[in-house]
């Protein structure tokens, strides 16, 4: 099945623009000599006949040699001549165009062409070039504005495409530190607990495919984040043993909702790092997350003290930056002390 050809835009605005002004003109002539409507036909497709090939000549010119796209100032100097040029053939082809319709149509008409271009050439160029100037004007402004427009989608790609290179960046960075330390962990347990050493490794290789799999995943669910969780957790805990003890609160409205890989998953590992590792007694980590106006709400709640500056280090930097970049400024990383011994961590994303 053929498709079907239409009009480009730019032969629909000559037509268009070009049977608007001759109808004007037509209309003028008609209540001002009463002219026949014959008369308006012949002198309508006369004018598309005559006007349409003289801008669309140009337009050609135009187009070979590059003038849509000059800087204004360049485009400018060469537009001058150009109007004055295009008023010259407007004002010679016009006057000749009247003056043979007149002379073929219009009864008794006999008057020469000479006197017909000293009375009617200064009004006519007047007209042609005024004409002329809006015609150039529109062409040349609509190709600055596509160009524009080009421009800023070429440079909202390129900030798009930039951002991901920073994001996958920043995540190659996270997934090692994440590894190393999951590593040390099965370390510990090699010699004095295989059992348990193998089950680290089946934690950790499972822990390893889901990251591999959602690498390119610019985002996964809570409930994805919440499975990985789980996973680290375990991990941790046959490391910690009963110094570790956890909570978890998840809104079951929002499992399904889209979060930033390893954020929350970030917070815990920081929890245990700073908080219980460095407690000879352990403590408890308590993961809430929930929704709220901004969308959602997630807190890691863990013994410890602040160290400042509190988000220093390359876990809580790195998830930053990623939060920043990812919902360009609407999410946010707070980590406040609502006690000498407590420490909260509270991510706020909007539910995309």
């Amino acid at each position: 099945m053929q498709s079907r050809r239409t009009l480009s835009l730019y032969w629909k605005c000559q037509l268009t623009g070009w049977s608007v002004a001759s109808l004007y003109w037509n209309f003028v002539g008609f209540i001002g000599t009463g002219f026949s409507i014959w008369l308006a036909l012949i002198h309508f497709f006369a004018d598309l006949l005559i006007y349409i090939p003289i801008t669309h000549l140009y337009r050609n010119y135009s187009v070979r040699r590059g003038y849509h796209q000059l800087r204004p100032q360049q485009l400018l100097i060469r537009l001058i001549p150009a109007i004055i040029l295009l008023g010259l053939l407007f004002m010679l082809l016009t006057i000749a165009k009247n003056f043979l319709v007149r002379y073929w149509f219009e009864a008794g008409f006999s008057a020469p062409l000479r006197d017909e271009f000293r009375q009617r050439s200064l009004t006519t160029f007047i007209t042609g070039t005024r004409l002329m100037s809006i015609w150039l004007l529109a062409y040349y402004g609509y190709h600055y504005a596509q160009r524009e427009i080009k421009a800023t989608r070429e440079s909202a790609r390129l900030a798009i495409i930039a951002k991901d290179a920073q994001l996958n960046n920043l995540t190659a960075q996270l997934n090692p530190h994440f590894f190393f330390n999951s590593l040390n962990n099965i370390k510990a347990q090699v010699i004095d607990n295989p059992q348990a050493a193998r089950r680290a490794i089946d934690l950790l290789s499972e822990v390893l495919r889901t990251s591999l799999y959602n690498r390119d995943t610019t985002l996964i669910t809570v409930q994805q984040e919440m499975a990985l969780i789980a996973d680290y957790l375990e991990l941790e805990k046959m490391r910690f043993e009963e110094r570790l003890q956890t909570h978890i609160e998840v809104d079951p409205t929002i499992t399904g909702a889209p979060i930033l890989p390893l954020s929350i998953q970030t917070l815990v590992e920081n929890a245990i790092k700073h908080g219980i590792a460095r407690r000879k007694a352990g403590g408890k980590i308590t993961i809430t997350i929930q929704p709220n106006d901004q969308g959602l709400r997630a807190t890691v709640e863990n013994p410890g003290t602040l160290q400042a500056p509190a988000t220093s280090g390359l876990g809580l930097k790195n998830l930053a930056e990623r939060l920043h970049l990812q919902f360009n400024g609407k999410a946010s990383l707070q980590l406040t002390q609502p006690t000498p011994e407590t420490v909260i961590a509270t991510i706020t994303m909007p539910l995309t």
